[in-house]
C-alpha cells in the first residue's frame, strides 16, 4: 500500500457510532458534573473548621468575664446581647499590653527587613557572582539550616551578656536575624539562579553594573520569593516566645511574653487575655492575607519551567 493510500484512509471519517476518544463511564460523568460544587462546599467547610479557633477567640474577646465563665462562646448566637467592646477598652488602658505590642513591632519589623535585605544581597552573590570558595560558603549556609535554636541559647546569652546587649531589643533582633539568614539565603539563591542568564548578560551589555543589575532586574523578578520570605520571617518573629522570653527586656516584653505573664499572675482574667491574644493574632493574619498572592507565587516559583 502506498503512502498516498494510507493518507487517504486516515482522512476518511470514522464509522457511525464510533468516536476518537472512549466515552467516559457513568460514575466519571457524575463526578465531573458534581465535582465543582462538591469540591467548593468541601473547601468552604475545611476553611470554616480551620478558622474555628480564631472565630471562638474573637467571640470570647467580645464577651464579659461572667458570661465566659458561665457558658461557651457559641451561646452568643442565641444571646447576641452578650457582645460588648468593654474588654478592648480595658485592654487599651492596660499599659503592659500596649507597651508589649509596641515592643513586638520594634522587634519584628527590623528583623524582617534586615533578613530580607541581607538575604537578597547574599542570594544574588551566591547565584551570579564568582568569588573564591563560593560553593563551600554556600554549603556552610545550608549546614546552618539544621542548627536548632535551643542549642545556641546558652552560648549566645553569654556572648550578649559580655558585649552588653542581653535583655535589649537590639539583642533580640540580632538573634532573629542570625537564625533567619540561612533560610533566606538558601531560598533566594535558588530562586535567583532560575533567572535566565541571557537576561542578565543583556543588561550587562547595556552597561548595567552589579548594583544596578540587582536593583533593576533581579529584585523585580524576585518579588514573589522575597514576599514569601518576608511573610515567613514576620510570622516567625511575631509569634516567637522562646527567644523573647530569654533575650528581651523584662520591663518591656513582646506581646507573647506579656500574655504569658498575665496568665501566670492572673490566671482567671480571660477578659484581658482573650482580646490581647486576638489582637496579637489578627496582625499576622492581616499581613498574610494582604500578601497572599505574592506568597502563593513565591511558593510555586520554580515548580515548572
Amino acid at each position: 500500500m502506498s503512502t498516498t493510500d494510507t493518507a487517504v484512509q486516515a482522512k476518511q471519517p470514522l464509522p457511525a457510532g464510533t468516536s476518537a476518544k472512549p466515552k467516559p463511564s457513568l460514575p466519571a460523568r457524575i463526578a465531573a458534573k458534581a465535582g465543582g460544587g462538591v469540591v467548593s462546599v468541601f473547601l468552604i467547610l475545611v476553611a470554616l473548621f480551620w478558622m474555628m479557633p480564631t472565630i471562638g477567640l474573637l467571640i470570647s474577646s467580645l464577651r464579659g468575664s461572667s458570661d465566659i465563665a458561665a457558658s461557651g462562646w457559641w451561646e452568643v448566637f442565641t444571646k447576641p446581647a452578650q457582645l460588648t467592646t468593654e474588654n478592648y477598652s480595658e485592654l487599651l488602658s492596660n499599659d503592659i499590653i500596649t507597651n508589649s505590642l509596641w515592643s513586638t513591632v520594634m522587634i519584628t519589623v527590623p528583623s524582617t527587613v534586615l533578613v530580607v535585605v541581607i538575604g537578597s544581597l547574599a542570594g544574588y552573590a551566591f547565584a551570579w557572582m564568582d568569588f573564591p570558595g563560593r560553593d563551600w560558603w554556600f554549603m556552610l549556609v545550608v549546614g546552618l539550616l539544621v542548627v536548632p535554636v535551643q542549642v545556641a541559647l546558652i552560648p549566645v546569652s553569654e556572648l550578649f551578656g559580655e558585649i552588653g546587649i542581653f535583655e535589649t531589643t537590639f539583642g533580640v533582633v540580632m538573634f532573629h536575624v542570625a537564625f533567619g539568614l540561612p533560610f533566606a539565603i538558601f531560598l533566594l539563591r535558588n530562586f535567583f539562579a532560575e533567572i535566565p542568564r541571557e537576561l542578565l548578560e543583556a543588561a550587562r551589555l547595556d552597561g548595567a553594573g552589579e548594583i544596578r543589575l540587582f536593583t533593576r532586574v533581579v529584585m523585580p523578578l524576585g518579588g514573589p520569593a522575597i514576599a514569601s520570605l518576608g511573610i515567613f520571617q514576620f510570622l516567625w518573629v511575631w509569634n516567637d516566645m522562646l527567644v523573647a522570653l530569654i533575650f528581651a527586656d523584662s520591663d518591656s516584653p513582646p506581646i507573647t511574653v506579656a500574655l504569658q505573664q498575665q496568665v501566670r499572675q492572673f490566671g482567671n482574667n480571660i477578659d484581658v487575655l482573650a482580646p490581647g491574644a486576638f489582637l496579637s493574632m489578627i496582625i499576622p493574619l492581616a499581613v498574610f492575607f494582604l500578601f497572599q498572592r505574592q506568597f502563593v507565587s513565591g511558593v510555586m516559583a520554580g515548580a515548572v519551567k
